[in-house]
Order: C-alpha cells, then sequence, then structure tokens
C-alpha cells in the first residue's frame, strides 16, 4: 500500500497549471475529466494486480476487471407514460457505481415485453418512447469512464410479482400483482401451463405467491424472439456498450433450457437441442441488432442444484454438463463472455448458498478451463458472495502456484511444483457488496496496495 509519506511530492510552476476545469469529452452536458480515471493504477506495473489490469473485448475496454452485477430495484413506474422507464433513482445509484471506479455498470433486468418483467415496477425497453430514460442512464454512466451495459430479460412464469419489501412486511417472500397492482396475473406465461407449474408449486391457493401461467404458443414464442432484437436495437440507440441475455435465475430462457420446467413435445422441448432452440435464436436476432464491436454476454445458471432431487431423477435437470455442451457453442455465435450463475428455477433446488463464498466460482473456473483445453474464445465472469479484496484478486489472477509438500509411502518427504494458478475467471460481477458500500472498488485497491485514481470532487478524503 502507498502511504502518503511514500507518495513522491512534485512540486508545479504556477505557470505551468492549467487554469481550466477540463470537461469530459463526448459527454451531452458538463461533467469534469477526472485526472486519473477512478479505479485506474495511477503507476501500473509487473506487479499490478489482475484485477486493476484494463481488459478489451471487440472495440471497448474494461478500465480494470469489476463490474456492477445487474440488480433489481423495482423502482419504475408501473403504469401512465412513465411505465418502464428509468428514472432519477437509477441515475443516481448506478451513476454512483461508475463514479467510483466500477469498470462495467449494468442496469437491472429489463423486460422486453411488458409482460416479461418480473414486477409491475421493472423496468422495459419494449417501445422506442422509453429508449431516452436508458440514455440518460448511459451517458451519465459513461461520462464517468465506466462502460454501460443493459441486461435484457423475460421473466416468464416469475412475473407479475410485488417488489419483495411488499411481502417481506407480511412475512412472505413473494406476492402475486393483481392488475389493481398493475400486474397482469392472465398473461403469466412459461413453456408449460397450468396450476402445477406456479413457480412455488402452490397454484392457486391463497398463500401462493406465484400465477399459474399459461403455455406460451409457437408463434408467441417467435414473438418473444423477435422482442429480444428489438429491445437490443433500443439499447443500441440508447447508447449501452455491453449487452447481456438473462438466461439464469428460473426466469423464462431458464424455464425452456431445463426439463423439469419444459417438457413440451414440439419444437421447442424434449431434446437437449430443442430445450436450447430459444435461447440460440434469441442469441441471434440480439447479436443481428448489435454493432459489430459491441460486447454480448450471456448470464446462464450453470446448474439448477437439482440432480438430487425426485423432480431431477424423473425427468433430468440442467446442471454443469448441461452448460458445458451449451457453452461450447457460443463462440460460434459471436457470444464473447458467459457469466456463471446458478439456481432459481425451482423451490426444492439444493443449495445453501450463504454456507460457501466459492460454490460458483469453482464452477466459473471448471467452464473456464474446459474452454481453454479445446480452444475455444469465450471470456468467463464469476459472481456470488465476492466481498473481500484478497477474494476478488484471486478470482482472476494467474500466477505461479505454490509447491506444495507430501510424504511418499517411505517416509520420504517429497516436493511437488504445481506449475502456474490458472484464473478462475476473467471479470468478476458484484453486487450487494456494491449496495453496501458503492465505493467497494476503491476499498478493494486500497487493501491490495494500489494506488488508484479518484474522482476528482473526492480527492480531499482518498484513502492513503
Amino acid at each position: 500500500m502507498v502511504t502518503a509519506a511514500e507518495r513522491p511530492s512534485v512540486v508545479v510552476p504556477v505557470s505551468c497549471l492549467v487554469e481550466t476545469n477540463s470537461a469530459t469529452p463526448n459527454a451531452p452536458f458538463f461533467t469534469p475529466a477526472h485526472a486519473t480515471n477512478p479505479g485506474v493504477p495511477v503507476t501500473p506495473g509487473p506487479s499490478t494486480p489482475t484485477l486493476f489490469t484494463s481488459l478489451k473485448i471487440r472495440s471497448k475496454c474494461l478500465r480494470n476487471r469489476i463490474v456492477v452485477s445487474p440488480m433489481c430495484q423495482y423502482s419504475a413506474a408501473a403504469s401512465g407514460s412513465e411505465v418502464g422507464k428509468l428514472t432519477d433513482w437509477h441515475v443516481a445509484t448506478l451513476g454512483h457505481y461508475a463514479l467510483k471506479g466500477a469498470a462495467l455498470v449494468f442496469t437491472e433486468a429489463t423486460g422486453v415485453t411488458p409482460n416479461g418483467r418480473i414486477t409491475p415496477h421493472c423496468p422495459g425497453l419494449w417501445k422506442d418512447e422509453q429508449v431516452i430514460s436508458f440514455r440518460r442512464v448511459s451517458n451519465f454512466i459513461k461520462s464517468q469512464g465506466a462502460l454501460s451495459g443493459i441486461q435484457l430479460a423475460h421473466a416468464g412464469r416469475k412475473s407479475s410479482t410485488l417488489p419483495p419489501w411488499i411481502g417481506a412486511q407480511v412475512n412472505r417472500p413473494s406476492l402475486r400483482a393483481t392488475e389493481q397492482a398493475g400486474g397482469w396475473p392472465e398473461d403469466v406465461v412459461g413453456p408449460m401451463g397450468g396450476p402445477e407449474y406456479s413457480w412455488d408449486g402452490k397454484g392457486l391457493s391463497e398463500d401462493g405467491g406465484f400465477n399459474c401461467p399459461r403455455q406460451l404458443s409457437v408463434s408467441e414464442i417467435q414473438d418473444i424472439v423477435k422482442a429480444f432484437g428489438e429491445s437490443a436495437r433500443r439499447a443500441v440507440e440508447a447508447g449501452f456498450d455491453v449487452i447481456e441475455i438473462h438466461g439464469a435465475h428460473g426466469y423464462l430462457i431458464h424455464q425452456f433450457l431445463s426439463p423439469i420446467t419444459n417438457r413440451r413435445c414440439d419444437q421447442y422441448g424434449g431434446s437437449f437441442e430443442n430445450r436450447t432452440r430459444l435461447l440460440i435464436e434469441i442469441i441471434q436476432t440480439v447479436r443481428n441488432n448489435m454493432l459489430s464491436g459491441m460486447p454480448l454476454f450471456l448470464r446462464l445458471s450453470s446448474t439448477e442444484w437439482m440432480e438430487e432431487t425426485e423432480l431431477g431423477r424423473k425427468y433430468g435437470t440442467w446442471d454443469v454438463e448441461s452448460t458445458m455442451q451449451l457453452v461450447r457453442r457460443l463462440p460460434s455465435l459471436d457470444v464473447d463472455l458467459v457469466d456463471v450463475s446458478s439456481g432459481g428455477n425451482h423451490f426444492l433446488q439444493r443449495i445453501e448458498m450463504t454456507s460457501s463464498k466459492d460454490y460458483q466460482t469453482k464452477i466459473a473456473s471448471q467452464i473456464r478451463k474446459m474452454l481453454r483445453r479445446d480452444g475455444l474464445n469465450l471470456l468467463i465472469g464469476a459472481v456470488g458472495l465476492i466481498t473481500e479484496a484478497e477474494q476478488a484478486r484471486d478470482v482472476v489472477e494467474e500466477r505461479p502456484d505454490s509447491s506444495i509438500e507430501r510424504e511418499s509411502n517411505d517416509g520420504e518427504l517429497l516436493v511437488e511444483a504445481k506449475g502456474v494458478r490458472e484464473a478462475m475467471a476473467d471479470i468478476i460481477l458484484v453486487g450487494r457488496q456494491f449496495l453496501r458500500e458503492p465505493e467497494w472498488v476503491l476499498k478493494v485497491a486500497w487493501k491490495l496496495g494500489v494506488d488508484v485514481g479518484w474522482p476528482n470532487q473526492f480527492w480531499k478524503v482518498r484513502f492513503r
């Protein structure tokens, strides 16, 4: 860590000082250009942790390897002319993460159709009038030296619920959103339909928190594919640098991938090829509506943690092997990065997510090793309970591994060299820790002894 005493003092002649407060170029409003981009090492060198090195993906360059994961805020208007639009809340929260050094800031899951939102208060990009509100957020994020990203999504059978803090008031994890609350209980959709396919399995019962979906027709599925493409076009118009497709956490794409929730007998169900057809078509239409230099990310639940359940044994399940089989196809579809998450598709999932801080990064590492072994060019992002500086550093660091000592059968001490320790992922995606500490990037740099740029306006309180 560089202390104030160790940092050399530089005296600049008054005659050499720049008297103007320079503006950030290309911003549609005045905002001062930072002396050093926040979150970027002031004097990078060979000892700089990979976490604080840049990463170029297509034409875009991340200033470090720390990305703000999409996080639902449930803070958009539920009705009227402002429905689905981002607001000042999003400028304040997302803008602050960019201001404090994150390399890429994602807006939350954004519905490609009105009934694709999780709640009536989630944002959406299903009509052109919504573009300007997203452009405003994207412009501010980029004015602070970060890249702006958007996650396009369809919630499927998990849609038309109320913001979770409303259910928490009555000790319920979820509550259905009625029409009076702006919901669409009669238009909740999924690969399958009927009370038995409600997410919590409670169907029409009063204590159920999710609606009963109706089964999508083939033509409706194809309309959703088109909606993803149109939303991608609008995201480009809004100025976003990166688009991510949400294929995880039990939302519509994940529902189609899993044989537990997809028991269709047409071209969108049954075999692995059929169950992945919706996602492949969405990837193709989204990529066709993007600029060639824009990175395309895909978030996947690498496993739904259902292998040891009766349902999993009966119907099969989406697991790590399924993910690897899909991931091998992605480079040919021009996907640039897989954001490796897990779970969310069924209430009977067998996982205690708070018992381990590396339960997902280990899976990300496994997938990354497979890709490199097979010579496939695809980046990997790790997400899930990344909260500490050293933990974040080690996820993306590739370095010589320490040797290990072991005893042979005859008692002789043997030293076994392990070679190079591969990185577990290429970037980290962090969510909840940013809610606790918006300045987390700057704090991590300080703890790792990396002298990084701070916003000019905060120079007096910079960590020393």
